[in-house]
């Protein structure tokens, strides 16, 4: 008797392979993720108590698709704050800050600013989820650059070393949050904002 040979299944005319499905899930499942991600990041940076629901509609997916990636808020604002981090990190690197210390940290700081307008109240946010020693790495890296252009400005006699390097370095955070609470408060400009941080920072570490 002869032997029928072995029938292939095809794949449905028309119809995406499986593979294809798959591919096309994965590439949704990223696309989500960043759109999630980045809402969540615009919202917490002006509201640190922005809820799930609201994390959702500004990321233009549902709260089963957010939950479906991030189990949870505090799960949520921890990406935020590493990838604000890291973010912030790598922008700084690029700062020159060779040269003169005072306009190295002139140019630190516009740059600093920025970032800090950027994400706002992305740190109160982490703070409210995260415990004290992990929230420090959000200040550790622009911190110890600060610290390094402070100490030679000082070296060289350009910035006045008459008060704790810890103090002048708490000063500039401040500085820096307070221009970007003025900008959100419409006291002044975003455009203004770099020239005023520079000027009043400056104006104060000045020898």
């Amino acid at each position: 008797m002869a032997t029928t040979p072995a029938q292939t299944t095809q794949p449905t005319a028309g119809a995406p392979a499986r593979g294809g499905r798959d591919r096309a899930k994965r590439a949704d499942a990223v696309r989500n993720v960043e759109a999630i991600l980045a809402a969540a990041t615009r919202v917490l940076a002006t509201d640190p108590d922005a809820s799930i629901n609201e994390i959702a509609k500004a990321a233009g997916v549902g709260r089963v698709t957010l939950y479906g990636h991030f189990d949870s808020r505090a799960t949520l604002v921890r990406e935020v704050v590493d990838r604000a981090i890291a973010q912030t990190d790598e922008a700084l690197a690029q700062v020159d800050l060779d040269g003169d210390p005072r306009d190295a940290l002139g140019r630190l700081l516009e740059a600093t600013w920025h970032l800090t307008h950027r994400f706002g109240a992305v740190v109160v946010a982490g703070s409210q989820v995260m415990p004290p020693e992990e929230m420090r790495r959000a200040h550790e890296g622009p911190a110890q650059r600060v610290r390094g252009l402070l100490e030679r400005g000082r070296a060289a006699g350009e910035l006045r070393d008459d008060q704790p390097v810890e103090w002048q370095i708490s000063m500039v955070q401040a500085i820096l949050h307070g221009a970007s609470a003025a900008v959100h408060r419409g006291e002044i400009t975003a455009d203004e904002a770099p020239a005023l941080v520079r000027g009043t920072t400056l104006g104060a570490l000045s020898a």
